[in-house]
């Protein structure tokens, strides 16, 4: 046989090889999507999905998409842990993942890396939201009610209209 000849059917048959290898890895990648074990996560975000009945738990990990000791292991706190505590490591890792101030002039010399995660920051604050939900509703007030504006009122402005009257 000729050289390029061979060399022609040896990539023939090594690209047959590849297109196989990536066709069953395809399927099996198929196959490991559609597959949810019992009694695990299988994409679930804490349970979130097993929240079906009309509990009021079940009502606030579905409002939240995270369930009150998900929220508790995040902010590294016991059940019975006072409020004060919840809201000191809510505080400390807040800050702990906030971008640090903007310094007037880099240094000479090598510039100071600092590192900061806003997803873990929001994964702090809606931990926080769970918890102070599920204290509302301990305390019986009304879970659903919006949180305070972060906004404040500027002076001189006018108030929002008050809500329409209910019949």
């Amino acid at each position: 046989m000729s050289s390029p000849k061979v060399i022609v059917q040896i990539a023939i048959a090594g690209a047959k090889i590849f297109g196989k290898a990536f066709y069953a890895a395809g399927k099996q990648a198929v196959a490991n999507a559609k597959y949810r074990p019992e009694g695990g996560a299988g994409g679930d975000a804490a349970g979130v999905g097993h929240a079906t009945s009309g509990s009021l738990t079940d009502r606030l990990t579905r409002e939240h998409r995270m369930t009150a000791e998900e929220a508790r292991l995040i902010l590294n706190v016991k059940k019975e842990d006072p409020v004060e505590k919840i809201l000191q490591n809510y505080e400390h890792l807040f800050k702990a993942n906030s971008p640090p101030p903007a310094p007037p002039k880099p240094a000479a010399g090598r510039p100071v890396q600092a590192y900061h995660s806003h997803y873990l920051q929001s994964k702090v604050v809606r931990a926080r939201e769970r918890l102070d939900a599920e204290l509302k509703a301990a305390l019986g007030e009304d879970a659903t009610a919006p949180p305070p504006s972060s906004e404040a009122q500027q002076p001189g402005s006018t108030p929002p209209p008050p809500p329409p009257p209910s019949s």
